[in-house]
């Protein structure tokens, strides 16, 4: 974060001698943070990871003095450059607020001990991965950041970043580059495999990095590849929090309530969850102890969070964005959109597993009230970014087995179309919408050819694979996008919600 807190008050600038200075309304670190030893190297260190896993291991090094089982984190882009900085001038440190309607909860997380950015020093990230020390590897690098072919589950080797980690080795650029770097040295010295534990959205994240990363190594190194499959696990898991992006408000905030000075602090909502598989090469902490739900299988807890809460957060995204919002929790109060999203949500139930000690219904109504929240101001383009990566991961599979089941579609299918309608670019006021994606020039260049067809946009195959073989999906998304364009999203809403109600 660029922007200063600008305060009369006399603030307290975040490190580790400071700490003594902060407020009694500020939860400290209640160890002692030179006698933990990371065992943990999370690579995609972002708001995300430092609301929810670094939390959670925060509260492991409280009950667990002297642990090894603290966290090293990892910036791979260019554009880490700005979180290194960032902690380096705070000791790792950094203010959690929990925000709701009850208040505002500050607490400084310590379970960040060491922070490396790889463009600076590309054989550090390797050696401190290769070392034995390093026994569970985490990942939020996004949905993006997995180098699959939409449509198909392929691998994408011929990604630029992959074929530049398969020819140069020993100067990775991408994740799997380095850690196939790492777990070869590993393996020439002997030493255990660490686990690789994705945390990203992505349903069967686990299995599906488990498939990828193999699939590079076997590339570089058939041998390598065939030693990772049989030896590394690769645990799914369920993560859910929402964090919206640190905006310079929030540093304000932070100043003006708490007196301190931090270069980059993280907001939440007070929900949190984390589903693991336990399956582990290298051991693993006693997450039970601090809330983590372990399991032996996880899927019908992802695919409901990913079906209902990432999904609905599409819906919103766009239509909100459309409408002209500028948050989730405004969009929530308009109640076209409080409805649709709902019904989205009562269109997807049916294609989920049942789910062990949760009641989905309730679930769901704890959705809206998250959504609602009007203290996480979270902003629509973060639920917007990147929706090429995303829409195949949270919203095909419910289209695929309501087609299967030959069930209502209407809702899924207003979700493709309203993304199709924001790929314009312009909201129905005519205000200029940001559409930040990796294919934003072929997605826009297709949606404004298209117009109300939504054709050019369906056959991309890499998106949609053989969806658009579904006369039943194309005519329903041709449907809707045709009225966003003549009618505008008001009206259309009003005539779905009025044609096709709640079940």
């Amino acid at each position: 974060m660029n922007s200063q807190p600008t305060s009369t008050k006399s603030l307290v600038k975040l490190n580790e001698r400071s700490l003594s200075q902060l407020s009694d309304r500020v939860r400290l670190p209640r160890y002692d943070r030179t006698t933990v030893t990371p065992g943990i190297v999370h690579i995609g260190v972002g708001g995300f990871h430092r609301a929810h896993q670094a939390l959670y291991m925060d509260n492991y090094l409280e009950q667990n003095p002297g642990s090894d089982w603290a966290i090293c984190g990892v910036g791979l882009l260019e554009f880490d450059q700005k979180m290194r900085d960032a902690l380096d001038s705070q000791d790792c440190l950094y203010t959690l607020v929990e925000r709701s309607l009850a208040g505002d909860d500050a607490r400084v997380i310590g379970s960040i001990t060491q922070y490396l950015f790889a463009p600076e020093n590309r054989e550090v990230v390797i050696a401190t991965l290769a070392d034995p020390q390093c026994r569970i590897v985490t990942l939020t690098i996004t949905e993006g950041g997995y180098y699959v072919v939409e449509g198909t589950g392929e691998f994408d080797a011929n990604h630029p970043t992959i074929q530049h980690d398969l020819q140069k080795p020993d100067q990775p650029l991408g994740a799997y580059g380095f850690l196939t770097a790492a777990l070869n040295r590993r393996r020439q010295r002997g030493i255990a495999p660490f686990t690789v534990l994705s945390c990203d959205n992505i349903q069967g994240n686990g299995d599906m990095v488990g498939r990828m990363l193999t699939a590079f190594a076997q590339l570089q190194n058939p041998d390598l590849g065939g030693w990772i499959r049989e030896n590394v696990a690769f645990p799914n898991c369920m993560v859910d929090r929402i964090t919206p992006a640190t905006a310079p408000g929030d540093l304000q905030m932070v100043a003006d309530q708490f007196d301190i000075d931090d270069a980059w602090p993280v907001v939440a909502e007070p929900f949190l969850q984390w589903v693991v598989e336990d399956r582990f090469s290298a051991g693993r902490p006693d997450w039970e102890s601090v809330g983590v739900q372990m399991t032996d299988d996880v899927h019908p807890y992802e695919m409901m969070k990913i079906r209902l809460l990432n999904t609905s957060h599409q819906l919103i995204g766009y239509l909100g964005s459309l409408k002209g919002y500028a948050y989730v929790h405004e969009s929530m109060a308009d109640p076209q959109i409080h409805q649709a999203v709902e019904r989205l949500m009562d269109e997807v139930i049916p294609t989920l597993h049942p789910v062990p000690g949760i009641d989905v219904s309730q679930y769901k109504q704890t959705l809206v009230e998250r959504f609602s929240n009007p203290k996480i101001r979270d902003q629509l383009p973060r639920l917007c970014l990147n929706s090429s990566a995303k829409i195949p991961k949270w919203a095909l599979g419910s289209l695929r087995d309501k087609l299967g089941q030959n069930g209502a579609i209407d809702y899924l299918s207003l979700t493709i179309a309203a993304w199709f309608r924001y790929l314009n670019g312009k909201d129905d006021q005519g205000h200029t919408m940001p559409i930040d994606d990796p294919m934003a020039d072929t997605l826009m260049e297709r949606a404004r050819s298209g117009g109300t067809d939504p054709m050019p946009l369906l056959n991309l195959t890499e998106i949609f694979g053989d969806l658009p073989q579904s006369s039943r999906f194309v005519k329903a998304v041709t449907q809707y996008l045709h009225q966003l364009h003549e009618l505008g999203t008001q009206a259309t809403l009003a005539k779905l919600l009025e044609t096709v109600p709640a079940k």
